[in-house]
């Protein structure tokens, strides 16, 4: 049986009682210190804890489904005609309209539509709603903002193997298209599986591309003909030249033969000025340059090999790798090359020899880029190695202007079409600078990160507000530019000309000076041979003269060594004397 206590008090009841009165304090217990117990006593390590009284907060990330839109077009054809007249048969549908006219319910309906109408045109004409107010008045400057870019669409390649924009070019009549050229341009890197796709993108729709075009080689470069916007040509990676016409579907209309096309691959393709609008030259890193006629492109209609000796040999050619021509200097073009050079050609020579009329030499690396000004024409820009340089045509020796060299190379740059002095260009490291001339040289004024992969191509669009790069992952990121680097500035145009003709004036002075340097050092040399042409003929020969300079230096050098050799001799001879007089010292004292 099991014991079991059971209280029946309560809590309160039980227990020493608390007797609550007012008495003088009583000494309970006095416990006196003990110091062995102080060498027992251990130190807590303080520690702070920091407490925030606020409510806890998750933040979380959700990826919404992506939109895809669609575009649908709708045929319409004619109707409102009874079922019994053919729309298409010009005889019954007179006949059909005559009798409507006869009608008096079609007069009348005529009639009181007509009084609508009227109140409606004199309406319009009372009042010009597309007037524009004050439009003589000088625009006032709008406070200066930071500048700035704001990303807007990126068209990313739809293919599982990646490849690289290599080119870029907008459509030349609304800017509403992008037409973007892909490859692989690393060596031995081409995969089996990679596309040879090429697109043509709406800049409002990244979904899907609007067009493709299918070469029979990856496009290099792809150029809209600014008559035709219909019309495209582009550079395969095999050298050949392929002609697209919009309407006639993705496949090209025209392709110029193997044997007749480039070695290498085509780097680059321009549209020339001409009166059919079919006119085009190319240029590749097998050293040619080719002239083509887009309706015929069984064989290029020239050809100029860009041999530095003027004498044709593709042996010894330069290789090209960008091009440049400027409508308003029909006959000139100039051409970047892989050697880091720029040849400055003349189409209309008369011989081979003269179409290349000169060379400028700057860059250490391949002219990934070359652009004329578009407000001065003489000036260009031009990109390889980590600097940009813009040239004068005047100037050979250097560039008038040119920026620090930058921590990644520069892959591509263009002028802005609007604004003289800026100018942009992309690195490797995925940043697009925009530079301002005006505002300052050694840096730019904006630098934008666009992506974490290498920039390879770059476009402005005409309206100077929109920008493309194309990245090395297929990527092609469209940038929207503020309007202070995308509208004229006031008296721009006059201070950039002051300050081309000041650096070109500057370039010219130097050039000079260095001409004279080199004249004197030439005159200098040309004496001291005059001077080693008078030698006597027992005079010893350049070997003979090398032998007896070695034999000098070495007779130097043995002779040094005896000086140093006896010197030392001399110094412990006289150590020994010292000691010897120390010992002497010593015994005399101990005596």
């Amino acid at each position: 049986m099991e014991i079991v206590h059971v209280y029946t008090k309560l809590r309160a009841e039980f227990g020493r009682q608390c007797l609550f009165s007012d008495r003088p304090a009583e000494l309970l217990v006095d416990v006196l210190p003990d110091p062995s117990l102080g060498l027992q006593f251990i130190h807590k390590t303080p520690r702070d804890q920091a407490l925030q009284a606020c409510r806890d907060m998750s933040e979380h990330q959700v990826n919404t489904e992506r939109f895809e839109s669609d575009s649908c077009g709708i045929n319409h054809v004619e109707g409102g005609w009874p079922k019994d007249v053919n729309p298409q048969e010009m005889e019954q549908t007179i006949r059909f309209r005559k009798k409507v006219e006869k009608d008096e319910s079609y007069i009348n309906s005529t009639l009181q539509l007509g009084s609508v109408m009227e109140h409606s045109i004199r309406q319009n004409n009372a009042v010009d709603i597309y007037q524009e107010y004050f439009e003589d008045e000088e625009e006032v400057e709008e406070s200066q903002e930071p500048p700035s870019a704001k990303t807007i669409n990126v068209f990313r390649d739809p293919n599982e193997v990646k490849r690289t924009v290599t080119c870029l070019s907008w459509h030349p009549d609304s800017g509403r298209k992008l037409a973007a050229a892909y490859s692989c341009l690393e060596f031995q890197k081409t995969s089996k599986d990679m596309n040879l796709d090429s697109y043509i993108w709406d800049v409002e729709n990244p979904n899907r591309p609007e067009m493709t075009l299918k070469p029979t080689s990856p496009l290099v470069c792809l150029e809209y003909n600014p008559k035709d916007s219909h019309t495209l040509v582009g550079g395969s990676y095999n050298g050949q030249i392929a002609y697209w016409d919009t309407r006639r579907g993705s496949q090209p209309v025209e392709l110029s033969s193997v044997e007749q096309s480039h070695r290498d691959p085509v780097y680059k393709i321009i549209w020339l000025q001409s009166k059919t609008g079919t006119d085009a030259f190319s240029a590749s890193t097998d050293g040619q340059v080719l002239w083509w006629d887009v309706r015929k492109l069984s064989e290029p209609t020239e050809r100029l090999v860009l041999d530095p000796g003027r004498e044709g040999n593709l042996d010894r050619a330069l290789g090209a790798i960008s091009l440049e021509f400027e409508s308003t200097m029909p006959t000139k073009f100039l051409v970047g090359t892989e050697q880091g050079v720029v040849v400055s050609c003349n189409r209309k020579a008369k011989t081979p020899a003269e179409k290349i009329v000169c060379t400028y030499d700057g860059h250490h690396g391949p002219v990934y880029a070359l652009q004329r000004n578009p407000f001065f024409p003489k000036n260009f820009l031009t990109v390889g190695d980590w600097t940009a340089r813009i040239w004068s045509e005047d100037i050979k020796e250097s560039s008038i202007m040119w920026t620090k060299y930058q921590m990644s190379y520069l892959t591509d740059a263009c002028w802005s079409p609007v604004r003289p002095s800026v100018f942009f260009t992309v690195k490797m490291d995925g940043v697009l600078d925009v530079w301002d001339i005006l505002f300052k040289q050694n840096d730019p004024t904006l630098s934008l990160k666009v992506c974490d992969e290498a920039l390879y191509s770059l476009r402005v669009q005409d309206n100077g507000r929109l920008v493309a790069c194309g990245s090395q992952q297929g990527g092609a990121t469209l940038l929207e530019i503020c309007s202070g680097l995308s509208t004229l500035q006031k008296n721009e145009k006059s201070l950039l000309a002051a300050m081309f003709e000041r650096e070109t004036k500057r370039e010219k002075i130097l050039e000079a000076r260095q001409r004279e340097i080199r004249l004197k050092e030439r005159s200098r040399s040309e004496q001291s041979r005059e001077e080693e042409g008078g030698r006597e003929e027992g005079e010893e020969s350049p070997d003979q003269l090398i032998a007896r300079a070695e034999n000098d230096f070495y007779s130097v050098v043995e002779t040094e060594m005896r000086r140093r050799r006896e010197k030392e001799d001399e110094e412990n001879q006289e150590k020994g004397v010292c000691e010897e007089k120390e010992v002497k010292d010593e015994a005399e004292t101990s005596q």
